[in-house]
């Protein structure tokens, strides 16, 4: 079976670190906010992966994917909670208008 060149897989991280920080960037609503912060997370893990993959003596790499993984599934969990908290205080999750709200 053929193996995926790395520079394919580095383009495939490229793009999705690119969209999750377009989605931080641009968008308004918190949850889409967290879920570009996990795109980002996962473009990082894809190039540990990745480069673990093509050096066996990286084996590091995997382990510490796998490390983010379950702090980025802590962190999105606080995350969820407090917007959750968020919006049962201001009934919105945009988070222009709950600055706004909190500046008054």
């Amino acid at each position: 079976m053929e193996q995926v060149p790395l520079e394919h897989i580095l383009l495939l991280s490229a793009a999705l670190f690119s969209l999750g920080i377009l989605a931080v960037i641009t968008k308004r609503h918190a949850v889409l906010v967290l879920m570009g912060i996990e795109l980002v997370f996962n473009a990082a893990n894809l190039n540990l992966v990745a480069f673990s993959r093509y050096d066996a003596s990286l084996m590091q790499g995997q382990m510490f994917a796998l490390f983010v993984i379950v702090v980025a599934a802590a962190e999105a969990a606080v995350a969820l909670a407090i917007v959750l908290r968020v919006y049962q205080y201001f009934r919105t999750a945009n988070i222009n208008e709950v600055v706004s709200k909190v500046n008054r």
